[in-house]
Parts: C-alpha cells; structure tokens; sequence
C-alpha cells in the first residue's frame, strides 16, 4: 500500500521543528503566501518569526498536516516518533548523516524508519518539497519559484539541482519540486503517485541517481500511463556493476545504463542526456501534450537558419515533410515570387512586420498538418534595441495557430535571446517558446518518443524475480542447445560425441558439410580458443579434425553446417542486479562486440517489441534482401527470440546469462538456426554437481 502524501503536500498545518532553518521555512511560506498555520516547535525559543513557540510536539494545537525537522540526525529520531504518535500528516528529514554516511548512518536510519511507524517523511538529507500550486514552501532556502495555476512536477534525488531548476528563467511553470534525499520512505514511484493525485500537474520530470525500487516506480509510471501524464527521465551516472563473474558476449555488450534505458523505455518514460533537454521536453508536454508524430516543420526569415535547422535535424528521429504540389502552391501564394517553398521554409524579410501577410504564410504551413510547427525567432535584447516587429511576427503565429489547431513553437537558436517574460509571454499565447536549436529538437523528440510510447497502450508486464545467489554452472553448447530446443528453439542436426571415429559416423549420417567443435563447460568462447573447424566435406576431413580438437574439452559436438544463412544475430538474455532480466538483440557472430549494434529490452517483450528491434539493427537491411540477395525469414528470427526468452522466463530464479551467437537467419521460409548457445544458471542444491 503506496503512502498518502495528501497532506503533506497540500497541507492546512505545518509544524517547524529546529532553529535558524526553520526560521528560513517559515519566512519563506509567508513570502509565497501560504493561508494555513505555522507552528514552531522549539525547547527554548518563546517566539519564531512573530508566531509562539511551542516546546514540544506535545503542547502543539492539533495534529500538523506536514512537518519540517530543521534538527541534527541523532535529535531528528525522537522527533519523528513523537510526530507520528500524535497524527502528523508527513515530515521532511532535513538532516544529513544517515544511510550515506556508511554504516553508523544505515543503522540511524533504520531507526528513523522505525519511529516514523505509518507517516510518510521525505529524506533523510533532502531540501524537502515546494507546491508552487497552492504557495508552500516546506523548504529551507530562497528559491526562484512562484505560484501557478497548473504546471509540471519534478522529483529528484539531488536538492542542490532542485534548487537550481527553480532559478530558471525558460518560462516552464513548476507546480511541484520534490527534493528525496536518501528516499527511507518514499522513493520515485512514491512521488510519482502523489503528483498524478493533483489534476494540475501537466506532465512530471524525474532526475535519477539511482533506482532503489523498479517494482514500485514501474507500477507508478504504469499510472502516470494510465492518466496521459507524460514522465520524463534525466538519469545520471550508473548504476551497480552486473554479477561479478561474466562470460557471455551478452554481458560485455550490455552495459547497465543502457539496462535502465530499456526499462525505462518498457514503462513508458521518455530518458534525455541533459538539464536544458530535460527542461524544453517538459515544455513542450506541458504545453502540447505528447506529438502524434515526428514530422515537423520549420518557418525562418533566414537561409542560414533554415540550413542550420535542417542539419540538426540530421542526427535526430525526426523529419521535414516534404510538401506536396498543392500545398506549395497554396504557401506560395502569399509570398513574393524570390521565395523558394520548401520545408524548412526561409520566407526571406519581404513581409517581415506585416501581419496579415506572415499570417497567410504561417497558416498556409501549419494548414498541413504537422506534429509541430517551429518558426525560428531570436529576440532582441531591448537595453539596446526596440522588438515591435518581433510583436507582428509572434501575433501572426499565434493567429495561425488559432486558425489551424496546429501545434507552434518559438525556437530562439541562442537561449539568451529568449527572454524570460517573452517566454513566459508566448506560453500565454499558445506557443511554447525553446531555448536553443540542438535543445529544442531534442524537445520535440521526446515529445514524438511520448506519442509513440502512449498509442502503444496496454499495461507493460513487470517481471518480478528474486536474483538468484550461490555457485553457479555453465551448461556445454550441447546441453544449452538441448535445453533452448526444449522451449521451441530451433538447432542444427548434431551428435554429441567422445572420440574421432564416432565424429566421423556422426557426420556420414548427419549429411555433409558438417562443423566439428570441442565441447566443454569451459569453452565460453570457441571461435577464440581454436576450438571450431568449419566447412567439413567428407569423413578424412572430420576424422582429423577431431583428433585435433580432442582433449580441448570434455567431448566433440558434431553438427550439420548452415550455408545459407542471410544474416547473423546475437540473442542474449542478461541479469540487471536491481532491474533483472533483459534480452540483449545484436548483429551477430565473432564481431559482436566490434560491430556494437544492439537493442535491449526488459523481460517479457512482446512480439511486437522484438520485431521493432531487430528492424532497427544494421543486419535489418540484409533480412529485408541487401542488393538482390533473399530476403531473411524475419517471421522465424522473432520467433526464436520468443522461444529463448520463453525459457528464460521459465527459468528466471536460476539463470544469470544466456547466449545465443550467431542465430542464422536463413531465406525466407526456411527458419532461423542456432548456431551457438551458452547459459550460466545457479546450482540447484539437490543435483547440480
């Protein structure tokens, strides 16, 4: 059962427990406003900014919605015992010097958890949260927040960056900052929840350090889902390293951090690389909502911005529709005739500060229906210079957009000339004003990333599994291909033998070529031990191979050679220590790691999942027929990853890593073949030798 943080985020009483912090909380509630009680606590104190003191929670009127503790860590315990006794609605732990202090601090905290009983508390070592909505202020600094009517909400783990998000001056309205800290009691999806319970909040930023709880932030984004709450996600640095023995191409080409990127992905987040991305993205959500798709277009009165715009665009998942005949007729009808209609648009400065004419041209542009109209516009710094005809050109825009129902934004390619009342301005005006060229298309792709994750709908599955622990096996290639063909995967005709000659009946029967390899749970690596011999054609051949490969490992694996393959995948599934399991998709063989073209995808992926993937791998291009060759059996590729991952699911509390490389994609109608196979499972404690 999630925490209720009803009260302590909207509250009607607050209690401030300590000294010259909670001072600072109470001063700045009366700066934004706040309309409840303040009631100071303090042992010695008669009065704190002009209210009484009360010397105990004890002696306090009623119980306190929220509570801020300004006090040190060993004095912050009984404080929360007490305040959770008498019915507090949620505290903030402001002090520091718990669980990240080592492990004096994780036994403080684990008492702080304890008195804290049922009431939900933020921290410890957090700045605590600002409701910017309802003007309060449970924080204990100056910060450049103000109040709105409705706005985004933002959580993060690091209160230093919370603060600095209220400085901006981009014109994003903040309904909500939540500051963790050391997340004791609430943690992200917590957050998350409480945030999705205010019809106000527009959309929700989350900045990450770490993720303590998948489960719980997976069920609040499956929420923030279900309410068409777009989430978008800054995680920095990486999480833990996987098991700490790895031996599958799986492991080595998986980091962690793309693990999270997958999950997050699953779940319906959008993940950005940096603060301005992050800050324009939510923007833009709030503003537009999700874009129903990526085709964009572009208004400047410059070439070089047009040009400019045109080659960002290059290296991003977005496009610049071209226009048709009649649309181009139908702009080119209200520009001078030295105008070239393309998209991006350059409409020169013929009818710069003419309304009704850049009104004609910005209609006749967002008349054709694109996810997102940007004009590019940098303003004027008026110390020096006057805007009255970036006036025009912004009343012009918002008439079209009025006009058309489009979607328009103002990109200033430079964030200084993007004024914070400007921006602030044309958020009033219907237009979302983007700081900076490359920041603003990195908005509109995240915008286009929520529409496609939010018409994918349904609720994505959470595999939950405890991760395994204790010695672990490696199976032979014989025994993992075995134990894949048992879950529907197909293998290549084989014989698992001991010594030269039966390698040669072996492959008489199998039907020649053939492939001899050494066989061993100590063979991770085959190709790099000298241990495959290809292309085999008769019994000599084999026989002398054999001999040669003898006493590499424990047998010899004989098996019919696959000539006609169309492409080479790796399939893999890996173990996330917090996210658990996820299947890695690669072009495959010898090269994997070179060639360093993967997807990931959090267990269970649908049908659909996988068959987006593997599309968007380099082998895709010869699946699809690369210069005349056949085209692959893309059918048969999906569902071998289906059959792998089909055991991996059946096998979740025991496997650590699985590989399957190459899988051989053969012609169309001819299936897909695992040439390859290695699995790391955990001992079962009754027969694993």
């Amino acid at each position: 059962m999630r925490p209720d943080l009803t009260r302590l985020l909207r509250p009607k009483t607050i209690a401030v427990l300590g000294g010259k912090a909670a001072a600072e909380v109470i001063r700045q509630c009366d700066r934004m406003g706040f309309a409840g009680e303040i009631w100071p606590v303090h042992p010695k104190l008669e009065e704190i900014e002009g209210r009484r003191a009360f010397q105990s929670v004890a002696e306090l009127p009623g119980a306190p919605d929220a509570a801020f503790l300004a006090v040190n860590r060993l004095g912050s315990i009984p404080l929360v015992a007490a305040l959770s006794a008498r019915g507090t609605g949620g505290a903030v732990a402001y002090a520091a010097g718990f669980a990240e202090a080592g492990d004096a601090g994780r036994d403080l905290q684990n008492q702080l958890i304890q008195a804290a009983g049922a009431m939900p508390f933020l921290g410890p070592n957090c700045y605590g949260c600002i409701n910017y909505l309802d003007g309060v202020p449970l924080w204990p600094d100056q910060h450049g927040g103000k109040r709105v009517g409705r706005g985004v909400g933002i959580v993060t783990q690091s209160g230093n960056i919370a603060l600095n998000l209220t400085m901006q001056t981009r014109g994003l309205p903040i309904a909500y900052v939540v500051s963790l800290g050391n997340q004791a009691k609430v943690g992200l999806g917590e957050a998350i929840e409480a945030l999705l319970d205010d019809e106000r909040v527009t959309a929700i930023g989350l900045h990450i350090e770490g993720i303590g709880r998948p489960d719980v932030l997976a069920r609040a984004l499956a929420r923030a889902r279900e309410r068409a709450v777009p989430v978008v996600v800054l995680k920095t640095g990486r999480s833990a390293a996987g098991a700490a023995l790895t031996i599958s191409h799986t492991a080595s080409i998986a980091g962690a951090d793309a693990v999270v990127s997958a999950y997050l992905r699953k779940h319906g987040a959008v993940r950005v690389r940096s603060i301005p991305e992050w800050l324009e993205s939510l923007k833009l959500l709030h503003l537009h909502g999700p874009l129903p798709s990526r085709e964009i277009a572009a208004i400047s009165s410059s070439g070089g911005e047009a040009a400019l715009i045109a080659d960002a665009v290059e290296d991003r998942r977005l496009t610049f529709r071209p226009l048709d005949a009649a649309r181009k007729a139908c702009i080119a009808a209200t520009v001078p005739d030295l105008v070239t209609v393309s998209n991006p648009l350059d409409f020169h400065t013929f009818t710069w500060a003419d309304e009704a004419a850049l009104t004609a041209t910005f209609t006749a542009v967002m008349a054709a229906d694109f996810a997102l109209t940007l004009l590019i516009i940098d303003f004027p710094r008026l110390d020096r210079c006057d805007d009255v005809d970036w006036d025009v050109a912004v009343r012009a825009f918002a008439a079209a957009a009025r006009r058309t129902g489009g979607k328009a934004a103002a990109v200033a390619c430079l964030p200084e000339t993007m004024p914070e009342a400007r921006a602030e301005a044309l958020m009033a005006a219907g237009i979302v004003p983007l700081c900076g060229l490359e920041d603003a298309l990195a908005a509109a792709e995240a915008a286009a990333d929520a529409g496609e994750l939010s018409r994918q709908g349904g609720k994505a599955e959470i595999l939950e599994s405890v991760p395994p622990s204790g010695p672990s096996k490696t199976l032979n290639e014989w025994e993992a291909k075995q134990a894949l063909r048992a879950h529907g995967l197909t293998v290549p005709g084989g014989r698992y033998v001991t010594a030269p000659g039966e390698a040669a009946l072996a492959a008489g029967e199998l039907g020649f070529p053939v492939v001899v390899k050494a066989a061993g749970r100590a063979l991770a690596h085959k190709s790099e031990r000298g241990a495959v011999r290809l292309g085999l054609r008769n019994a000599q051949a084999v026989r002398g191979a054999a001999h040669d490969l003898t006493g590499i490992g424990e047998a010899l694996l004989v098996e019919a050679m696959i000539t006609d393959a169309v492409a080479e995948l790796i399939v893999g599934i890996g173990r996330d220590p917090r996210m658990g399991l996820y299947l890695v998709l690669g072009t495959g063989g010898v090269l994997v790691e070179l060639a360093g073209d993967t997807r990931i995808l959090m267990l269970p992926a649908t049908r659909r999942e996988i068959a987006g993937a593997i599309d968007g791998l380099k082998a895709a291009r010869l699946l699809a027929g690369y210069r005349g060759k056949p085209a692959g059996d893309m059918d048969a590729a999906v569902a071998a990853v289906m059959a792998v991952q089909n055991y991996a699911l059946a096998n979740a509390d025991r496997l650590l890593e699985l590989d399957v490389n190459p899988l051989m994609v053969r012609p169309l109608g001819h299936g897909a073949v695992a040439a390859d196979a290695l699995i790391r499972l955990t001992k079962e404690t009754h027969h694993d030798p």
